[in-house]
């Protein structure tokens, strides 16, 4: 499949490079819904970050950096498939709602505003608005 689109140059070699060290990088992250082992979790950690080493791309050896950076948090989440995703949502929603907010003389209304947009009730609502 690869070599048709580089053939054709429908693709460039830089952009296939990219690809395929985040598809490297997604069967990574894929283990967590596995129960993989350690031994099958260093393979794919070592086949994606050997690619990026190997690319002449700076951005692709910056992923791997950042990636070999956070390590020891992706490992954690690759061992009990929990992360922190709820509470990020939250605190963005959080921050969107401050930035509309800005403004409010009333500092209370402003908190009461926030807490308000992330109830559970109004989460809901929040999805359907931005629709």
């Amino acid at each position: 499949m690869w070599n048709t689109l580089l053939s054709e140059g429908r693709i460039g070699q830089t952009l296939l490079t990219a690809w395929i060290a985040k598809e490297n990088l997604r069967n990574l992250l894929a283990l967590a819904r596995t129960g993989a082992d350690r031994h099958q979790v260093g393979q794919a950690r070592w086949k994606f970050l050997t690619w990026c080493a190997d690319s002449d791309i700076p951005e692709v050896r910056q992923l791997a950096t950042t990636i070999d950076r956070w390590w020891p948090e992706i490992a954690e989440f690759l061992d009990t498939g929990h992360s922190n995703a709820k509470s990020e949502g939250i605190n963005r929603v959080i921050k969107l709602v401050a930035r509309a907010a800005f403004g409010f003389r009333n500092a209370v209304n402003q908190r009461l505003r926030a807490r308000c947009v992330t109830t559970r009730r109004a989460r809901g609502l929040l999805r359907t608005a931005q629709l």
